[in-house]
């Protein structure tokens, strides 16, 4: 096609980080350019990192980011063309009425801005609500590069969203515009799409198909830069791509982890594969990312989390070790009465398998101070859950002080299955700053604990463990341990039977007509629906979860709180 050689900055942002995002794709760019590199694509809303939210209605941080702009061009070889995600603002905003700002990116070449491109598809769902800040795009999205060797190419550019919207491939179509189309009737030569497209279980095959199949339909090279990392609940997992006309993949960034990508387009297919050997590997890796970056992006070193010998905390124990490192973990355990022999033991030994340090504090004495403070009100009233919410609570305040007093981050460790039906205790094993397996189900926490004892898992492979999570603690049956001889299945239905609901509930947005038409009891589902609606204002105080499914509690979830429904 031509002897432009190309290259993708898949880079990792801090959020309104200007000068260290810049300073980091500068060194990237120069590394691109020693290898010959003309034109460097890197991610959607690079410079601040996506998404920026509500600083981008600070004027203050708009301007910065224009300074910051100017400065990297400043300092960029001047013969490299480099592609950057910014924002700029909308002239006729003030006289047309619209939104304020464009999601723009910029080429910088020769030491200045020579053009900018503007995003023309603005997603409002799930996590998604450009709409509150980005006007639609308008103008030429079509820039030329000039090659070695005397031939210039002509060069579409597109943002996220704007190539999501192929009616062919979805069978529908969500937006009014086609801006690929739009580019392919223009005759450009290459299409460009910068991305910040966040990581959910399947997402990635997808995206290869609808690549795939856009560079095929439209008979283009297509680049595809996506950025990688975790910014509060939302994981990026990168896995930046090239197609050339056949739809067939030529080059691979890595997933998970920051990269720099070479595309020669007039290389053969790369027959590598960008997926993992399962899902639950996948998941795990995109964990340890989202824990990885949380903690180290709002300037913690270490965290804390409470060890009850059971299989949530013994996977979050797990991911915090991988992500941060075993000196960094710290684990407490908390016994009250109820507290099985084998949970401490199990604990203990799980501690041993990840190398982590553990502190043991008794809640007996404390359980009896708050028995003995609300005697008198609680006179003639029979012991009930709430004696139980606080020996949660309890620990919780443990936690917290011990997060207090050493600055660690508390780490929650309830699962998606929990925080759906609520079965989990506010103020109490709900306390942290993290949620860290939040929309991960207690089947697949069963599944993960499996994989993470086979001997290709990281920390397998690491420690080198015959296992890492003590099998006790898989194989029991889950209990709270606030009562005696209390188990799960007493409260809820068998976990299988509860996640399958969930799912089709949350995900599939079915009916509980629908959900029993395929098999399940109906006092069931609508016990379980009930649950999940009266859990929400528990929902709505908990700590961030990361997200790794296409239908999270987190900035994507709005249900209200007051509802009939």
């Amino acid at each position: 096609m031509s002897s432009a050689i190309f290259g993708i900055a898949q880079l990792n942002p801090i959020i309104g980080d200007l000068v260290g995002n810049c300073d980091r794709l500068l060194i990237a760019v120069q590394k691109l350019a020693a290898q010959g590199v003309q034109l460097v694509l890197t991610p959607e809303l690079s410079i601040c990192g996506y998404p920026p939210r509500d600083l981008l209605m600070n004027q203050q941080f708009v301007r910065d980011l224009d300074r910051a702009i100017a400065d990297l061009a400043s300092k960029l070889p001047h013969d490299v063309a480099v592609l950057v995600g910014t924002v700029s603002t909308n002239p006729e905003a003030d006289r047309a009425g619209g939104k304020p700002l464009f999601n723009s990116a910029a080429l910088l070449q020769g030491g200045q801005v020579q053009q900018t491109f503007h995003k023309r598809l603005l997603p409002t769902y799930d996590v998604f609500d450009e709409d509150r800040y980005f006007a639609v795009g308008t103008g030429s999205q079509v820039f030329t590069l000039h090659c070695q060797g005397g031939r210039s190419l002509r060069i579409g550019v597109t943002i996220c969203e704007d190539i999501w919207n192929d009616a062919k491939f979805w069978d529908k179509r969500n937006y009014i515009d086609d801006p690929v189309a739009e580019l392919a009737q223009k005759e450009v030569d290459l299409l460009l799409n910068l991305s910040a497209s966040p990581y959910a279980i399947g997402k990635q095959k997808l995206r290869e198909a609808m690549l795939s199949h856009s560079a095929i339909v439209h008979n283009l090279p297509l680049i595809y830069a996506n950025q990688v990392g975790a910014n509060d609940d939302l994981i990026f997992d990168g896995r930046s791509m090239a197609f050339n006309c056949q739809g067939q993949i030529i080059a691979r960034a890595k997933a998970f982890e920051e990269d720099l990508l070479i595309v020669d387009l007039e290389e053969g297919a790369d027959t590598s594969s960008s997926m993992y050997e399962s899902d639950d590997a996948e998941i795990f890796a995109a964990l340890v990312l989202g824990v990885r970056d949380y903690v180290q992006k709002c300037r913690f070193r270490q965290v804390v989390i409470g060890l009850s010998g059971g299989i949530d905390s013994a996977l979050v124990a797990a991911i915090a070790t991988e992500a941060i490192g075993k000196e960094n973990v710290l684990g407490v355990l908390m016994p009250s009465p109820y507290s099985s022999e084998h949970s401490i033991t199990d604990a203990i030994a799980l501690a041993h398998n990840l190398g982590i340090s553990t502190q043991t504090i008794p809640i007996q004495p404390m359980m009896e101070s708050f028995e003995q403070s609300l005697s008198a009100l609680f006179t003639d009233r029979a012991s009930d859950v709430t004696e139980e919410n606080l020996q949660s609570r309890i620990r919780g305040s443990l936690l917290m002080a011990i997060s207090n007093k050493f600055g660690h981050l508390l780490l929650s460790t309830g699962n998606k299955s929990e925080v759906s039906v609520g079965y989990c205790t506010l103020y109490g094993d709900m306390n942290g700053g993290l949620a860290a397996i939040a929309d991960v189900p207690k089947t697949r926490v069963f599944s993960l604990c499996n994989w993470l004892n086979l001997t290709n898992s990281p920390l397998a492979i690491k420690e080198g463990k015959a296992e890492v999570i003590p099998v006790n603690i898989i194989t029991k049956p889950p209990s709270a341990e606030l009562k005696p001889d209390q188990f799960d299945r007493d409260s809820l239905p068998p976990y299988d039977v509860l996640d399958d609901i969930l799912h089709k509930l949350i995900s599939q947005h079915l009916s509980a007509a629908e959900i029993v038409a395929l098999g399940h009891d109906r006092a069931i589902v609508d016990r379980v629906i009930r649950l999940v609606k009266i859990a929400e204002f528990k929902r709505r105080q908990a700590a961030p979860g990361l997200k790794i499914s296409d239908r999270a509690f987190g900035s994507g979830w709005r249900m209200p709180i007051a509802s009939q429904r």
